[in-house]
């Protein structure tokens, strides 16, 4: 199977998932955990429209703007994963069941779904656009930190949901739902750190750290090495990345050095340039 079918099948299926959570437990319930799902699932319930279609209605100014802000450097994966999940929401809301009532069930098991779906897409190199988007805009007009700006974005669409269903118990329970989302999506992409430091030995350093400056817009570091056994002085590059670009990174080093020697271990904080700020 070509690589670009198994992506776009991949984000198809996280998109499914994320959408079976979100009619099974989530919207069904007013639980809304933040994201554009969220504010979709407030209008829904207020203004009576489809989730599935305003969510899009949603998305589209917000690509427009990043493109504008961020460059088009999130193209016609984040239009696909938007779209099929918009798609799938509305598609699949009259078949999928209701399984139960009570709030907290459907916040866990509606955050686990969720986040193994959205988990799924970014595995796959794509994105469902949303307030991801929404906070790397704030991060690049203001300067304050992807994950912060998130943080505001979905506080405000869980506070907002809180004040149109008139209900403080949804908004805690959708807190308890983004929590488990959060989680299950860095699991899906191998372990719950913010970042990853990837260590790489391989036979042509200099191509693999041209391609990650060009295709990730990551910094690399150059680091000498020398070979206990061989006794051969090598270049070892250090490159920490997102969690949602460890899957990229993999297959861009293994397409240049099949027998790349790559070591990944867990970052829980990170201060510089593409990262949080020093203060």
């Amino acid at each position: 199977m070509p690589n670009w079918l198994r992506q776009y099948l991949g984000i198809a299926l996280g998109s499914l998932v994320t959408a079976v959570g979100l009619n099974m437990f989530l919207i069904p319930n007013k639980v809304a955990a933040g994201g554009v799902s969220g504010l979709a699932t407030v209008l829904h319930y207020v203004l009576g429209f489809p989730v599935g279609v305003t969510m899009l209605a949603l998305n589209i100014p917000l690509f427009l703007l990043s493109v504008k802000v961020l460059g088009t450097r999130f193209g016609i994966n984040t239009l696909y994963g938007a779209a099929i999940l918009s798609v799938a929401i509305d598609g699949t809301a009259p078949f999928t069941p209701v399984l139960t009532q009570d709030l907290l069930l459907n916040s866990l098991y509606g955050g686990v779904l969720s986040g193994i779906g959205m988990g799924l897409v970014f595995r796959f190199r794509g994105t469902t656009a949303g307030t991801d988007l929404a906070a790397a805009i704030i991060n690049k007009m203001t300067g304050i930190s992807v994950g912060q700006a998130l943080l505001m974005v979905d506080f405000f669409v869980i506070l907002s949901a809180g004040i149109a269903f008139k209900s403080a118990e949804l908004s805690l329970y959708a807190l308890i739902s983004l929590f488990v989302t959060t989680q299950l999506i860095d699991l899906i992409q191998e372990g719950p750190s913010s970042s990853k430091a990837f260590m790489i030995v391989t036979a042509v350093p200099d191509q693999v750290a041209q391609a990650i400056l060009a295709e990730l817009e990551r910094g690399v570091t150059f680091l000498q090495g020398r070979g206990a056994y061989t006794g051969q002085m090598r270049e070892t590059l250090l490159c920490v990345v997102s969690t949602s670009e460890v899957t990229m990174l993999k297959e861009l080093i293994y397409n240049l050095d099949k027998r790349a020697f790559v070591i990944v271990a867990d970052v829980h904080e990170v201060l510089g340039e593409g990262f949080s700020r020093t203060k």
